[in-house]
C-alpha cells in the first residue's frame, strides 16, 4: 500500500468487505482519524459513519435525477416513447402516457422518438449530500430517500471533486454495483473481513472484484479470535498482504455500541496506528 502523495494531490483509500457486517465502517472511521484523512460514507442507502465521526457545521445539497414530462397537450398518444423506453418506466392507457418515475433512468429515448416534442426533461429529488467538519477532516455522505430504488446517481454526486489530500472511502458493503461505482475512484483498496467461512466466502468475491480492476489490495481481519487462522491461511496461499489484525473483545463491544472511537481505547490505537504505517 504506497502512500506516495505529491502536493495538492488527493490519495483515495476505499475500505470494501465482501458482505455486511465485518466491521467496514469501524475501520474506516478510525483510520481517518488515525491517517488525519477525510471520511467519505460511500454506503448512500444506509450510511452511519457519522454517528462515530459526529461532523460539525453540516451543509446540505440536494440530488436529483432527469425525468420525462409529458405535455398532453402536444401527446397524440402514439406509443411511440412506451416502445423506445427499454426499462418499462412508460404505459400507454386510454387517454395517456402514465411514468412510473421510480423505474426511469433518465436516458431520454423518449424524447428523441417523439415527432410531437410533447417530452422535455425536468429534475425529480431522490436524495442528499452532507458536507461537514470532524476538526480538520472533512466528512461526506449522501443519503437516498426512503423508497427511491437507484443509489448510483447520489454516489456519482459524492464522489465528484473529491478533497484534496488523504479520502477514506467507505464503500457499501458486498460487490454490487455501487461498490464498483466507486471502485473507479480508488488508487488503493483494504477488504476488511471477519475469520468466519461466512466471511471467507464472501471475502474471496470481493478479492476478484479488485483484482479485476488492477487495484492494489490488502486484508485487515476484524474481531479477530486466538487459534483462527482461517483468513491468514487464505492470504498466504493466494500472496495477500495483510495490513493488520483487530481483535475481538468486549470492551471494544461496548465503546462501539456507545458510538465511540476505538481508538480511544490504547490497545486499538496501537492497532490502527501501525495499520496506517503500512503505507
Amino acid at each position: 500500500m504506497e502512500l506516495v502523495l505529491e502536493e495538492e494531490d488527493s490519495l483515495n483509500i476505499g475500505i470494501l468487505s465482501g458482505k455486511g457486517g465485518t466491521g467496514k465502517t469501524t475501520v474506516s472511521t478510525n483510520l481517518a482519524l488515525t491517517m488525519k484523512a477525510n471520511y467519505i460514507d460511500c454506503d448512500v442507502e444506509e450510511p452511519n459513519g457519522f454517528i462515530f465521526l459526529n461532523p460539525k457545521d453540516i451543509k446540505t445539497k440536494d440530488v436529483g435525477v432527469d425525468y420525462p414530462f409529458i405535455d398532453k397537450d402536444k401527446c397524440s398518444l402514439c406509443g411511440e416513447c412506451v416502445k423506445a423506453c427499454q426499462f418499462n418506466a412508460l404505459a400507454k392507457v386510454k387517454e395517456s402516457i402514465i411514468l412510473f418515475d421510480k423505474l426511469c433512468h433518465g436516458c431520454a429515448a423518449c424524447q428523441i422518438v417523439c415527432k410531437y416534442n410533447a417530452i422535455e426533461y425536468k429534475k425529480r429529488k431522490i436524495g442528499i449530500i452532507e458536507e461537514g467538519h470532524h476538526k480538520e477532516l472533512i466528512c461526506k455522505h449522501g443519503i437516498l430517500d426512503i423508497g427511491e430504488p437507484m443509489a448510483v446517481p447520489i454516489l456519482k454526486e459524492l464522489l465528484k471533486g473529491l478533497p484534496e489530500g488523504v479520502n477514506i472511502l467507505d464503500c457499501s458493503p458486498g460487490t454490487s454495483c455501487n461498490v464498483v461505482n466507486t471502485l473507479h475512484h480508488m488508487d488503493v483498496a483494504v477488504l476488511v473481513t471477519e475469520p468466519t467461512e461466512f466471511g471467507l466466502h464472501d471475502l474471496k468475491m470481493a478479492v476478484e472484484l479488485v483484482r479485476i480492476f488492477n487495484i492494489p489490495f490488502g486484508i485487515i481481519i476484524n474481531k479477530h479470535i486466538i487459534g483462527s487462522t482461517i483468513i491468514q491461511d487464505y492470504c498466504e496461499k493466494e500472496n495477500i498482504p495483510l495490513y493488520g489484525v483487530i481483535p475481538y473483545s468486549r470492551e471494544a463491544a461496548k465503546a462501539y455500541s456507545n458510538g465511540n472511537m476505538l481508538v480511544d481505547l490504547e490497545e486499538y490505537k496501537d492497532i490502527f496506528e501501525k495499520i496506517s504505517e503500512k503505507g
